[in-house]
């Protein structure tokens, strides 16, 4: 599958955030946390203060400077837009505001419906790699079991057993990494044209590339990272300026205030939206063509 091709299935699947067919939920949903990512603090339940009548932000054009940056990061992949129609239909098209039974179900099913598009995005990706092949069966049979839950009625969606889902799915995923990555590593890449190779971390800085590794503030710029499992890690504030991420693998990887200004990111494995906009970009920063660059990387 050609990453054109993702881009459809993405489109297909509705794992593309549309504010304009949702009812602002994550504004209302979600707890907020004073702090360098939230200006004030917030129940979930409670809608935030910015939001307007027509569910709409009132200060989206400058979320960063008034204190909101966690907002411009979060990507709730078209949940939004399925729990809202979801109980809309099951509500008498009452939204949240409406009914009191509404807003529970909405608030409830929001959480479980962005953990389902996550799957499905991830298993996605999986179908776009060569190197993938001998799971792509087995992703293609996961998104086809797994696609129909995120449109279940409400209570159907609260009973569901989340976990049992990601544990089906889960080893589809870390073998199409397993795979793509030892490949990528046995593989030599030469340098871009007009560009040196850059350097691959040896001894211990490369035993420090591990899942769920510490890297908070570490210092990984102009490196080849090619390869590494970087699932889970804690990148906070880490330097990845000019280095190559090519499949490397990010999923669940905290990236917030990574610098990865003139990084490549193209090709790094499984890299959502919100990670991306937690990260500080630059026109430089090279992102794979199904992610947007966000409006804040200047």
């Amino acid at each position: 599958m050609a990453p054109d091709d993702r881009a459809l299935l993405l489109e297909q699947l509705d794992l593309r955030t549309d504010c304009s067919r949702c009812t602002g939920l994550c504004c209302v949903a979600l707890t907020l946390t004073r702090s360098a990512d939230f200006a004030i603090d917030k129940p979930a339940g409670t809608p935030c203060p910015n939001l307007r009548e027509d569910f709409g932000c009132s200060i989206h054009a400058r979320l960063r400077e008034s204190g909101f940056p966690g907002c411009t990061a979060y990507d709730c992949l078209g949940a939004g837009q399925r729990v809202t129609a979801t109980v809309r239909a099951a509500h008498d098209d009452a939204t949240w505001r409406d009914d009191a039974s509404a807003a529970r179900d909405a608030f409830a099913a929001l959480p479980v419906v962005t953990q389902l598009q996550e799957l499905l995005w991830y298993l996605a990706e999986v179908r776009t790699h060569p190197d993938a092949g001998p799971v792509h069966d087995d992703a293609r049979q996961a998104l086809d079991a797994t696609s129909p839950l995120v449109a279940l009625a409400p209570t159907d969606l609260l009973a569901l057993d989340v976990g049992a889902v990601r544990r089906r799915v889960g080893p589809v995923i870390d073998r199409a990494s397993a795979l793509v990555r030892d490949t990528a590593v046995r593989r030599a890449r030469p340098a871009p044209p007009g560009r040196d190779a850059l350097p691959v971390p040896a001894g211990g800085a490369r035993r420090r590339l591990r899942a769920g590794a510490d890297l908070v503030g570490a210092s990984l710029a102009r490196l080849d990272l090619t390869g590494a499992d970087l699932r889970g890690a804690l990148l906070l504030g880490a330097d990845l300026r000019g280095s190559d991420l090519a499949v490397v693998d990010l999923l669940g990887a905290d990236l917030r205030g990574a610098d990865v200004r003139g990084t490549d990111l193209s090709h790094a494995l499984f890299l959502t939206p919100a990670q991306v906009g937690a990260a500080n970009g630059d026109p430089r920063t090279r992102l794979p063509v199904v992610v947007d660059r966000p409006s804040h990387w200047v």
